[in-house]
Protein backbone atom coordinates (compact mmCIF):
# COMPACT_ATOMS: atom_id res chain seq x y z
CA UNK A 1 0.00 0.00 0.00
CA UNK A 2 1.52 3.32 -1.09
CA UNK A 3 1.40 6.49 0.95
CA UNK A 4 -1.57 8.70 0.02
CA UNK A 5 -0.91 11.74 -2.18
CA UNK A 6 -2.28 15.12 -1.13
CA UNK A 7 -1.53 18.84 -0.85
CA UNK A 8 -2.32 21.26 1.98
CA UNK A 9 -3.00 24.98 1.91
CA UNK A 10 -4.66 27.51 4.21
CA UNK A 11 -5.58 27.66 7.90
CA UNK A 12 -8.66 26.70 9.86
CA UNK A 13 -10.74 23.54 10.18
CA UNK A 14 -9.73 20.75 7.81
CA UNK A 15 -11.62 20.55 4.52
CA UNK A 16 -10.79 17.48 2.45
CA UNK A 17 -11.42 17.76 -1.31
CA UNK A 18 -11.71 14.64 -3.48
CA UNK A 19 -11.61 15.61 -7.18
CA UNK A 20 -13.58 14.04 -10.00
CA UNK A 21 -12.39 12.42 -13.21
CA UNK A 22 -9.36 10.25 -12.51
CA UNK A 23 -8.73 12.21 -9.32
CA UNK A 24 -6.17 14.60 -10.83
CA UNK A 25 -6.55 17.95 -9.02
CA UNK A 26 -5.86 19.95 -12.18
CA UNK A 27 -7.61 23.31 -12.27
CA UNK A 28 -8.50 23.30 -8.57
CA UNK A 29 -5.98 25.96 -7.48
CA UNK A 30 -8.46 28.88 -7.82
CA UNK A 31 -11.09 27.23 -5.62
CA UNK A 32 -8.57 26.01 -3.04
CA UNK A 33 -7.06 29.50 -2.90
CA UNK A 34 -10.51 30.95 -2.23
CA UNK A 35 -11.28 28.33 0.42
CA UNK A 36 -7.92 28.65 2.17
CA UNK A 37 -9.04 31.84 3.91
CA UNK A 38 -11.47 29.75 6.00
CA UNK A 39 -10.13 26.19 5.93
CA UNK A 40 -7.02 24.07 5.97
CA UNK A 41 -7.69 22.67 2.50
CA UNK A 42 -6.39 19.15 1.94
CA UNK A 43 -6.63 18.12 -1.72
CA UNK A 44 -6.46 14.35 -2.22
CA UNK A 45 -4.91 12.90 -5.38
CA UNK A 46 -6.04 9.24 -5.33
CA UNK A 47 -3.78 8.01 -8.14
CA UNK A 48 -0.90 10.41 -7.49
CA UNK A 49 -1.26 11.82 -11.01
CA UNK A 50 -0.15 15.29 -9.91
CA UNK A 51 2.62 13.80 -7.78
CA UNK A 52 4.80 12.12 -10.40
CA UNK A 53 2.68 9.10 -11.30
CA UNK A 54 1.13 10.38 -14.54
CA UNK A 55 2.21 7.92 -17.22
CA UNK A 56 2.50 4.95 -14.86
CA UNK A 57 0.18 1.92 -15.24
CA UNK A 58 -3.38 2.31 -13.91
CA UNK A 59 -5.86 -0.46 -13.14
CA UNK A 60 -9.65 -0.34 -12.95
CA UNK A 61 -10.51 1.71 -9.88
CA UNK A 62 -12.63 0.80 -6.86
CA UNK A 63 -14.74 3.31 -4.94
CA UNK A 64 -13.70 1.70 -1.66
CA UNK A 65 -10.01 2.19 -2.44
CA UNK A 66 -10.52 5.92 -2.99
CA UNK A 67 -12.51 6.29 0.24
CA UNK A 68 -10.03 4.21 2.23
CA UNK A 69 -7.25 6.43 0.87
CA UNK A 70 -9.22 9.51 1.87
CA UNK A 71 -9.53 8.09 5.39
CA UNK A 72 -5.75 7.62 5.51
CA UNK A 73 -5.30 11.24 4.43
CA UNK A 74 -7.55 12.34 7.30
CA UNK A 75 -5.60 10.20 9.75
CA UNK A 76 -2.42 12.01 8.66
CA UNK A 77 -3.85 15.54 8.68
CA UNK A 78 -6.36 15.63 11.55
CA UNK A 79 -5.48 15.89 15.23
CA UNK A 80 -6.41 12.89 17.36
CA UNK A 81 -10.18 12.77 17.69
CA UNK A 82 -10.62 15.53 15.10
CA UNK A 83 -13.20 15.56 12.35
CA UNK A 84 -13.12 17.11 8.88
CA UNK A 85 -15.40 18.80 6.41
CA UNK A 86 -15.39 17.02 3.04
CA UNK A 87 -16.19 17.98 -0.55
CA UNK A 88 -16.29 15.46 -3.38
CA UNK A 89 -17.10 16.33 -6.98
CA UNK A 90 -18.29 13.92 -9.69
CA UNK A 91 -16.43 10.61 -9.21
CA UNK A 92 -14.95 12.12 -6.05
CA UNK A 93 -18.49 12.70 -4.78
CA UNK A 94 -19.13 8.96 -5.03
CA UNK A 95 -15.94 8.31 -3.05
CA UNK A 96 -17.03 10.68 -0.28
CA UNK A 97 -20.46 9.02 -0.08
CA UNK A 98 -18.63 5.76 0.61
CA UNK A 99 -16.33 7.58 3.05
CA UNK A 100 -19.40 8.86 4.91
CA UNK A 101 -20.93 5.39 5.03
CA UNK A 102 -17.81 3.65 6.37
CA UNK A 103 -15.76 6.27 8.21
CA UNK A 104 -18.30 8.69 9.66
CA UNK A 105 -16.38 9.06 12.93
CA UNK A 106 -13.79 11.28 11.19
CA UNK A 107 -16.31 13.56 9.47
CA UNK A 108 -18.24 16.71 10.37
CA UNK A 109 -20.20 17.43 7.21
CA UNK A 110 -19.92 15.94 3.73
CA UNK A 111 -20.88 17.72 0.50
CA UNK A 112 -21.28 15.45 -2.54
CA UNK A 113 -21.50 17.55 -5.72
CA UNK A 114 -23.26 15.80 -8.62
CA UNK A 115 -22.27 12.21 -7.81
CA UNK A 116 -22.96 10.07 -10.92
CA UNK A 117 -24.33 7.15 -8.88
CA UNK A 118 -27.19 6.80 -11.34
CA UNK A 119 -28.07 3.32 -10.08
CA UNK A 120 -30.24 4.92 -7.36
CA UNK A 121 -32.73 6.05 -10.03
CA UNK A 122 -35.72 4.02 -11.16
CA UNK A 123 -34.14 3.88 -14.62
CA UNK A 124 -30.72 3.26 -13.12
CA UNK A 125 -29.97 0.11 -15.14
CA UNK A 126 -30.50 2.01 -18.38
CA UNK A 127 -28.34 4.91 -17.19
CA UNK A 128 -25.50 2.64 -16.10
CA UNK A 129 -25.65 1.00 -19.53
CA UNK A 130 -25.39 4.44 -21.12
CA UNK A 131 -22.15 5.15 -19.22
CA UNK A 132 -20.78 1.75 -20.22
CA UNK A 133 -21.52 2.69 -23.81
CA UNK A 134 -19.51 5.89 -23.36
CA UNK A 135 -16.55 3.79 -22.23
CA UNK A 136 -17.00 1.41 -25.19
CA UNK A 137 -17.08 4.35 -27.61
CA UNK A 138 -13.91 5.72 -26.06
CA UNK A 139 -12.13 2.41 -26.66
CA UNK A 140 -13.38 2.13 -30.22
CA UNK A 141 -13.44 5.74 -31.41
CA UNK A 142 -11.38 7.90 -29.05
CA UNK A 143 -11.85 10.89 -26.79
CA UNK A 144 -13.83 13.27 -29.00
CA UNK A 145 -16.54 10.73 -29.78
CA UNK A 146 -16.77 9.59 -26.17
CA UNK A 147 -16.91 13.17 -24.92
CA UNK A 148 -19.77 14.02 -27.26
CA UNK A 149 -21.71 10.93 -26.18
CA UNK A 150 -21.03 11.70 -22.50
CA UNK A 151 -22.44 15.20 -22.90
CA UNK A 152 -25.56 13.77 -24.53
CA UNK A 153 -25.97 11.22 -21.72
CA UNK A 154 -25.70 13.92 -19.05
CA UNK A 155 -28.16 16.15 -20.90
CA UNK A 156 -30.50 13.17 -21.51
CA UNK A 157 -30.77 13.72 -25.25
CA UNK A 158 -29.91 11.86 -28.42
CA UNK A 159 -26.24 12.18 -29.31
CA UNK A 160 -26.75 12.27 -33.08
CA UNK A 161 -23.71 11.64 -35.25
CA UNK A 162 -20.54 11.47 -33.15
CA UNK A 163 -17.38 13.28 -34.28
CA UNK A 164 -14.57 11.35 -35.89
CA UNK A 165 -11.61 10.60 -33.66
CA UNK A 166 -9.02 7.86 -33.18
CA UNK A 167 -8.42 5.57 -30.21
CA UNK A 168 -5.47 6.55 -28.05
CA UNK A 169 -2.44 4.36 -27.68
CA UNK A 170 -1.84 2.98 -24.21
CA UNK A 171 1.04 5.42 -23.77
CA UNK A 172 -1.17 8.36 -24.76
CA UNK A 173 -3.94 7.16 -22.45
CA UNK A 174 -1.63 6.96 -19.46
CA UNK A 175 -0.64 10.61 -19.99
CA UNK A 176 -4.25 11.86 -20.31
CA UNK A 177 -6.35 12.09 -17.12
CA UNK A 178 -9.66 12.27 -18.98
CA UNK A 179 -8.76 9.12 -20.88
CA UNK A 180 -7.84 7.37 -17.64
CA UNK A 181 -11.24 8.31 -16.25
CA UNK A 182 -13.02 6.82 -19.27
CA UNK A 183 -10.86 3.71 -19.23
CA UNK A 184 -10.73 2.94 -15.51
CA UNK A 185 -13.09 5.08 -13.38
CA UNK A 186 -16.45 5.82 -14.98
CA UNK A 187 -17.80 2.29 -15.36
CA UNK A 188 -17.05 1.05 -11.82
CA UNK A 189 -17.97 4.33 -10.15
CA UNK A 190 -21.33 4.77 -11.93
CA UNK A 191 -22.15 1.20 -10.86
CA UNK A 192 -21.80 2.16 -7.19
CA UNK A 193 -25.10 2.35 -5.29
CA UNK A 194 -25.02 3.88 -1.78
CA UNK A 195 -26.87 2.09 0.97
CA UNK A 196 -30.46 3.24 1.30
CA UNK A 197 -31.51 5.20 4.36
CA UNK A 198 -30.17 8.22 6.21
CA UNK A 199 -26.48 9.02 6.12
CA UNK A 200 -24.59 8.39 9.39
CA UNK A 201 -23.02 11.85 9.11
CA UNK A 202 -24.42 15.23 8.09
CA UNK A 203 -24.69 15.12 4.31
CA UNK A 204 -25.47 17.72 1.67
CA UNK A 205 -26.02 16.59 -1.89
CA UNK A 206 -25.36 19.40 -4.35
CA UNK A 207 -26.06 20.04 -8.02
CA UNK A 208 -25.15 22.87 -10.33
CA UNK A 209 -27.82 25.42 -11.20
CA UNK A 210 -26.88 25.02 -14.86
CA UNK A 211 -27.55 21.27 -14.60
CA UNK A 212 -31.29 21.69 -14.00
CA UNK A 213 -33.22 19.26 -16.18
CA UNK A 214 -30.18 17.03 -16.62
CA UNK A 215 -29.35 13.53 -15.41
CA UNK A 216 -27.05 14.36 -12.50
CA UNK A 217 -29.33 17.07 -11.12
CA UNK A 218 -32.10 14.48 -11.10
CA UNK A 219 -29.75 11.99 -9.45
CA UNK A 220 -28.70 14.47 -6.76
CA UNK A 221 -32.29 15.37 -5.88
CA UNK A 222 -33.28 11.70 -5.64
CA UNK A 223 -30.24 10.79 -3.56
CA UNK A 224 -30.82 13.69 -1.14
CA UNK A 225 -34.35 12.44 -0.48
CA UNK A 226 -33.25 8.82 -0.11
CA UNK A 227 -30.44 9.68 2.32
CA UNK A 228 -32.51 12.31 4.18
CA UNK A 229 -29.83 14.85 3.30
CA UNK A 230 -29.92 18.54 2.46
CA UNK A 231 -30.04 19.51 -1.21
CA UNK A 232 -28.22 22.67 -2.30
CA UNK A 233 -27.71 24.30 -5.70
CA UNK A 234 -24.17 25.44 -6.50
CA UNK A 235 -23.05 27.88 -9.21
CA UNK A 236 -22.37 26.53 -12.70
CA UNK A 237 -22.92 23.03 -13.97
CA UNK A 238 -21.21 19.70 -13.46
CA UNK A 239 -17.82 21.46 -13.63
CA UNK A 240 -18.90 24.41 -11.52
CA UNK A 241 -15.90 24.02 -9.21
CA UNK A 242 -13.72 24.87 -12.23
CA UNK A 243 -16.09 27.25 -14.04
CA UNK A 244 -16.90 29.53 -11.08
CA UNK A 245 -14.30 28.82 -8.39
CA UNK A 246 -14.84 31.91 -6.25
CA UNK A 247 -18.64 31.67 -6.23
CA UNK A 248 -18.40 27.91 -5.73
CA UNK A 249 -16.10 28.44 -2.74
CA UNK A 250 -18.48 31.04 -1.28
CA UNK A 251 -21.45 28.66 -1.58
CA UNK A 252 -19.46 25.81 -0.06
CA UNK A 253 -18.29 27.96 2.85
CA UNK A 254 -21.86 29.07 3.59
CA UNK A 255 -23.07 25.47 3.35
CA UNK A 256 -20.45 24.19 5.78
CA UNK A 257 -20.06 27.10 8.19
CA UNK A 258 -23.33 28.97 7.96
CA UNK A 259 -23.61 32.73 7.48
CA UNK A 260 -19.98 33.38 8.39
CA UNK A 261 -16.79 31.42 8.94
CA UNK A 262 -16.02 29.94 12.32
CA UNK A 263 -13.25 27.72 13.61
Amino acid sequence: MTDPYYDITGHGPVLLIVPGGAGHPMGLDPVTDALSAHFTVVTYDPLGLAHGRLGEPVEDQRVQDWSDGARRVLDETLPEGGRAYVLGTSAGAIAVLDLAARHAERLRHVVAHEPPCVGVLQDGARQRAAFREVCDVYRARGLAAAGALMTAVLEERDAGELPESQPLTREEELMTPMALSLAHVIAPFTSYVPDAGPSPVRLTVAAGADSRGQLLYRTAEFLAKEQQADFVEFPGGHLGVLQHPVKFAERLTRTLLGAGPRS
